[in-house]
């Protein structure tokens, strides 16, 4: 069905987790106030990315006002660096940045992924199109969607496979876009009509930066990672991070048997080829608030950062919160072995 990236199916993974990721702190509902809304409060709010500006932590999370049809927008908090190890204790601002307003997002806007692509900050996230809730149309039900930061946040695009493929396309969402000097790419993880899900990596025009709103057709879709035997799927968590001459990003499995979220990484080239991938989980949920929530036993990574000798990680937990945790470097380059 698609092309086969070169690295994937030399490298075992082992069904248990060492937690290598210290937890920094966590961020609940009711330590956000919601400007410019009279809910004052969201009833959830997770899944964050980040940028750094200035000193300071430019957070977007996935943001519920309500239960009934659990449609999310994406919020902005700005945290201070030197704030960090306090966000437990503070309150936090919180501003909408990004609604439902279109045919693709129409039933929520869900996990953000931050990254900087020519001088401007974008967010990718997954739109809930207008198929979400038809049971007779069981087909494109999320698609990624790119806003860019460019005198406020403007939709430029919505992503979707060549005509030929549409109608095998349940949902598509994990997504981020990261321009390389072979192009612009679209990481995105894909569940087709086979109910089988894949993990793959797409070219996408540069055309998609324009301010019109379009949808740009994916070319070459690479298939870059299958799952493991015990995973049910696997899906692109955080925009890598660059170390050295690799690209580090962070991803989430969800396992056969208790449907929990753990996370491990990978080590890609600048062709993203597969070079390394950590022989096992380095995170899973062991904090009440990552065990307990909207869907417990989930933890899912959507920002990394490196910030001195360590990565910085937003994610949210339990479907309910967003937490921050760090990985050593070294630590992590060590167990990739790179």
């Amino acid at each position: 069905m698609f092309n086969r990236m070169e690295g994937d199916g030399k490298f075992h993974r082992e069904n248990r987790t060492i937690d290598i990721v210290k937890r920094i702190g966590v961020i609940t509902p009711n330590n956000v106030r919601l400007k410019k809304h009279p809910v004052g409060k969201p009833v959830s709010i997770f899944n964050p990315s980040f940028i750094i500006r200035n000193d300071e932590l430019i957070v977007y999370a996935r943001t519920i006002l309500g239960y009934f049809t659990y449609a999310s927008v994406i919020s902005e908090i700005s945290i201070p660096i030197e704030k960090m190890k306090e966000i437990s204790k503070i309150e936090h601002s919180a501003e909408i940045k990004v609604f439902p307003d279109n045919r693709y997002d129409i039933w929520g806007v869900e996990d953000p992924r931050a990254t900087e692509i020519d001088g401007k900050i974008c967010i990718t996230y997954c739109g809930r199109t207008v198929n979400y809730f038809n049971q007779s149309v069981w087909r494109e039900r999320t698609l990624p969607i790119t806003a860019i930061l460019s005198s406020g946040w403007k939709k430029v695009c919505v992503y979707r496979l060549p005509k030929e493929m549409r109608g095998f396309v349940i949902s598509d969402k994990d997504a981020f876009v990261v321009k390389t000097k072979y192009g612009y790419k679209l990481f995105h993880r894909l569940h087709m009509k086979d109910d089988n899900f894949y993990l793959v990596i797409s070219d996408v025009d540069a055309g998609m930066m324009k301010k019109e709103f379009k949808e740009v057709e994916v070319k070459n879709t690479s298939l870059a990672m299958k799952p493991a035997d015990f995973e049910e799927k696997i899906g692109w968590s955080t925009p890598p991070v660059r170390i050295g001459k690799y690209l580090i990003s962070f991803l989430h499995g969800v396992d056969k048997e208790m449907k929990r979220y753990r996370v491990f990484a990978v080590a890609m080239d600048e062709k993203l080829r597969l070079k390394a991938v950590t022989p096992y989980y380095i995170m899973e949920p062991k904090e009440i608030y990552e065990i307990f929530g909207d869907r417990p036993h989930t933890i899912f990574p959507c920002g990394a950062q490196k910030l001195d000798d360590k990565i910085l990680l937003s994610y949210g937990a339990g479907d309910s919160v967003l937490a921050f945790g760090e990985v050593d470097v070294e630590e992590l380059l060590s167990l990739l072995n790179i």
